[in-house]
């Protein structure tokens, strides 16, 4: 059990669990969504016997006391407008900690907000999806000061199996975007070759056994492909939202001067998914446009 109050904005499929685990972790945990149903719903599920939960329709009544604030919220514009409302309250020596994914300038922007009222801040975007978040397996990419990031490793660790600090503001949106280039370059890679085995004949099934035994196997085929083969995309991480956090890759990439060929097709395959009515499918749903 901890002293600490801690404040988690945005339940969204990441929020909600994250939160959750930190109820139970024993945190005194204040939750805000601009959806209120969804912070009752929280709060309906979370406050047990001994829990010290609470959820507040203003994101400055619920970060006037904490301690920490996690937020996971959608683009910069929201990480901007939220976290400027919750840094109105906080006090010196809290902690913001921003799970968003977003770019790296917004980072950057708000450490040095956060710097001038003298209040730590971390952009610490999640891998692992939603699956993650519910049995708190998430990786977390860390930029920030190392200070800052010892006072909030531990209570991170409630819903995470790794987390790291990779280097100063913005080092852990720029993670989170190599991460994103390399789960697109993935999926195609997989649909590709499920679309090639089901042309030549074979049981897919079983070949995926065989290979993800090998050099090709990866989490994605060890977690999507039975579901791809099935035509079931109803779930997972949306294409809409690989399709904004490839934007962010893409604009990082022309500003630092890197190429990203690959990216840019697949975030061209994702709008054709698309326009096929996928926007809210799962990532691993290219594979329909092969079809």
């Amino acid at each position: 059990m901890s002293n600490l109050k801690v404040s988690f904005l945005g339940l969204g499929v990441m929020g909600f669990p994250m939160a959750g685990h930190l109820s139970k972790a024993g945190y005194a945990v204040t939750v805000y969504n601009r959806t209120s149903q969804k912070a009752q719903q929280w709060l309906s599920i979370y406050d047990t016997d001994g829990a010290t939960v609470s959820a507040s329709d203003s994101v400055d009544k619920a970060c006037e006391n904490a301690d920490i604030v996690f937020m996971c919220v959608g683009n910069d514009y929201d990480v901007r407008d939220v976290g400027t409302q919750a840094l109105a309250v906080m006090k010196a020596g809290s902690v913001l900690v921003d799970h968003t994914t977003a770019s790296a300038d917004i980072a950057r922007e708000l450490y040095e907000t956060c710097k001038n009222k003298q209040i730590g801040f971390l952009d610490a975007p999640v891998s692992g999806g939603q699956a993650g978040a519910e049995n708190g397996q998430l990786t977390i990419m860390i930029g920030g000061d190392e200070a800052v990031y010892s006072t909030v490793e531990p209570v991170m660790s409630n819903y995470a199996r790794h987390s790291q600090l990779l280097g100063k503001s913005g080092s852990g949106q720029l993670a989170k975007m190599m991460n994103q280039i390399c789960i697109a370059g993935i999926v195609q890679g997989l649909a590709e070759a499920l679309h090639f085995g089901q042309r030549a004949g074979l049981d897919c099934n079983a070949v995926v056994d065989v290979i993800s035994k090998g050099a090709a196997q990866s989490w994605q085929m060890e977690n999507r492909a039975s579901t791809m083969l099935n035509n079931s995309f109803d779930f997972g991480f949306a294409v809409d939202w690989m399709r904004k956090d490839l934007n962010i890759a893409l604009d990082e990439a022309r500003k630092n001067g890197s190429t990203l060929a690959l990216t840019a097709l697949v975030d061209q395959y994702y709008a054709d998914v698309q326009k096929l009515g996928g926007g809210r499918w799962d990532t691993s749903s290219l594979l329909t446009r092969l079809k």
